[in-house]
């Protein structure tokens, strides 16, 4: 039995790293061979992927090499970087549906516009974020970001928890 609940948390944290990493892969995907652009929400919702999956790969590697409290902490810090990923999803599907403003810098309602600005307008290029570029199932790809999120989140506190009772009982 402690040998399966080792494994079961440690597989846990596997899978939330593959779904983590099939969806970079996935906006990658869409963005340099679909070509769709990312808006600066879009690239925001990234970052829980860009720092929290190197640490889960290091979970992964040094699973039993790691201290269980540090390994436990670890796991709660990514869980807690795709919980903020989630919210991100969350409030940029809001923009989207235009339950709430967005930020000024991408949903073009600046409140005044100089002359030098449209100097460079032909360089410079705005994806709106509060226009989705794509809908599946009226589902965007920030709806489908704060849902694979909350997923990913989910999994890992699960984790944790199993890896804290574990370490509780030895």
């Amino acid at each position: 039995m402690e040998n399966q609940s080792i494994s079961t948390n440690s597989s846990r944290v596997n899978a939330a790293f593959l779904i983590g990493f099939f969806t970079i892969l996935g906006a990658w995907g869409f963005e340099h061979i679909g070509g769709f652009v990312p808006c600066e929400l879009c690239l925001s919702q990234r970052l829980p992927y860009y720092f929290g999956l190197p640490l889960l790969a290091l979970i992964v590697i040094f699973w039993t090499k790691i201290p269980t409290m540090f390994r436990i902490i670890l796991t709660l810090i990514v869980a807690a970087l795709f919980a903020w990923g989630a919210y991100m999803g969350g409030y940029h599907s809001g923009v989207e549906w235009g339950f709430w403003q967005g930020p000024t810098s991408c949903t073009g309602s600046a409140d005044g516009l100089s002359f030098d600005a449209l100097n460079n307008i032909n360089e410079a290029k705005v994806v709106p974020c509060d226009q989705p570029q794509f809908r599946f199932l009226g589902i965007s790809f920030a709806g489908y970001n704060a849902i694979i999120s909350t997923i990913i989140a989910s999994i890992l506190a699960y984790s944790a928890w199993g890896q804290y009772k574990r370490n509780k009982q030895s």
